[in-house]
């Protein structure tokens, strides 16, 4: 009896002991040495790839997408992103409203799905025909009627900024050229020269037009 009693305490004691050492090394030294090594060797996307304005506060991140509204409406005096059917706000944080992501989840031959990709094409073409630019549908690409999968993209294509230009040109009383040259400033070619497509980080973008316009 007073055996198997001192051999289950020796049990017990030499469990506790693993767990002490277990959570010193993987809850306390591990997350520590990790930590260090990403301040060190790449800050900027250990501390969530932070974008920042001229004024060097920070405005959102580059790994995630924004909205530009005026009331529940686009706000046409800024480069717009894709269309995110599954974001929301979160009122929890207070401090920031948060998107949730969120993909619409239907089939290419769903009837809501069509007639979204429908009304945002009409909507686009409609959003940006300026007197002397007329857009046709057949000039509207793909990622400017459709979400991507997390709803969370920040880019846009090349030629979705591009079918923006005169319409921001226009309601923020720029020359095109000078737009249409941001644009080409700020459009990052495939990854490595062959992984991925050339993209546009909207948010960025819209930090330059905005300092465009103020050094008018």
């Amino acid at each position: 009896m007073n055996n198997s009693v001192g051999n289950t305490g020796r049990v017990l004691w030499a469990g506790l002991r693993a767990l002490l050492v277990l959570t010193v090394i993987c809850g306390v030294l591990y997350p520590l040495a990790v930590t260090g090594i990403a301040q060190a060797a790449f800050p900027g996307k250990a501390n969530g790839s932070e974008v920042k304005d001229a004024s060097g506060r920070v405005v959102g991140s580059e790994l995630i997408g924004q909205s530009y509204l005026a009331g529940d409406k686009p706000d046409l005096k800024w480069f717009q992103p894709r269309p995110s059917n599954g974001l929301g706000a979160n009122s929890v944080n207070t401090r920031y409203k948060l998107i949730l992501s969120g993909a619409t989840n239907r089939s290419g031959d769903n009837e809501d799905l069509i007639t979204w990709v429908k009304d945002a094409k009409a909507a686009v073409v409609k959003d940006n025909s300026v007197p002397g630019y007329t857009v046709k549908p057949s000039d509207v690409p793909a990622d400017a009627v459709t979400s991507s999968g997390s709803g969370l993209d920040p880019h846009i294509s090349p030629a979705y900024a591009e079918l923006q230009v005169h319409r921001v040109a226009e309601k923020n009383h720029l020359a095109v050229a000078r737009v249409d040259r941001l644009v080409a400033d700020h459009t990052d070619d495939r990854i490595l020269g062959f992984i991925g497509e050339p993209r546009v980080n909207v948010l960025e973008l819209n930090i330059a037009l905005k300092e465009l316009i103020e050094g008018q």
